[in-house]
């Protein structure tokens, strides 16, 4: 199962498609729109734009859309989607896009004394989002449902939901089988762990979106111990409480913008009532989640 995994996350990443909205366009709703030389607001502010005014999106970055702008000296600038609003672009506007786009000599060039520091030009933070290439609809990974494989033969469900782009709530519910070296028999454990996540930062590229996390979780189990071969009276069960702590990333790719893949790596603690079948403490996962919303 875990080459499998491995094999899809292989063809993702050799196989990335570029983030794009040349149908969409964005239209400045604030009285004044900075340009920025790059996608992030310690770049300098090469240009303002207008409310009304109508740019056509050549890439979308989620928090940052690229647009041309020929004062620039590669050509392009940057504009954060909290200016305006994306819609699909009109037949019109795509046959002339060059009528929406702002003029090298209409476009006012920041002065630098005018420009003011990062802190206070800084604009509030958005949950960061990809967007639907056609449409402009906004992908915000607020729910997430999917299945999960670990390093100890273990496999389950997962459900992810993110409150803000910082603070969520993980769930999960596995099953392990773990046998031993040194005692017959076979050791069967259902777990279900409930935890909060805190997702670091987020990094938007044309192809990639990564969101790194740590996270703890409680973890309640139920464990049932089967001898080999099986014999009157060698069946037991236990059930305990413990916890989990665990840091990891998932990655969103540009041509399945729904779809996030996580890799995690934990530390659980558990009790072990049966001896020779200690659980290990250190293990890794993978897990993928579709957003449904």
């Amino acid at each position: 199962m875990i080459r499998r995994v491995a094999a899809v996350v292989l063809a993702l990443t050799l196989t990335p498609a570029l983030v794009r909205a040349q149908e969409t366009v964005l239209t400045v709703a604030v009285p004044s729109a900075d340009v920025y030389k790059g996608p992030s607001t310690g770049t300098p502010v090469i240009g303002h734009v207008p409310r009304g005014t109508v740019l056509p999106v050549s890439r979308n970055l989620g928090s940052w859309i690229r647009v041309d702008w020929p004062d620039a000296a590669d050509g392009v600038g940057y504009v954060h989607i909290t200016k305006g609003r994306l819609t699909p672009a009109r037949t019109s506007a795509m046959s002339s896009p060059a009528a929406s786009a702002p003029s090298p000599s209409t476009a006012t060039p920041a002065p630098a004394t005018s420009i003011p520091p990062p802190a206070a030009r800084k604009p509030p933070r958005a949950r960061m989002a990809v967007h639907d290439q056609l449409t402009g609809a906004p992908i915000s990974h607020t729910f997430g449902v999917g299945g999960l494989v670990g390093s100890r033969r273990s496999f389950g469900a997962t459900a992810r939901a993110w409150r803000t782009d910082h603070i969520g709530i993980q769930l999960a519910f596995t099953r392990e089988a773990r046998t031993s070296d040194v005692a017959a028999g076979r050791v069967t454990s259902i777990q279900f762990e409930p935890g909060a996540v805190f997702g670091l930062f987020d990094h938007v590229s044309d192809y990639l979106w990564i969101r790194p996390y740590v996270g703890s979780a409680l973890s309640f189990h139920h464990q049932t111990f089967k001898d080999s071969p099986p014999a009157a009276g060698n069946l037991a069960s236990d059930n305990g409480v413990g916890f989990r702590i665990f840091g990891g990333g998932e990655l969103t790719f540009a041509n399945v913008p729904r779809f996030g893949l996580s890799a995690e790596l934990g530390y659980r603690h558990v009790p072990a009532p049966f001896p020779g079948f200690e659980p290990g403490r250190l293990g890794a996962s993978i897990a993928g989640h579709w957003y449904v919303k």
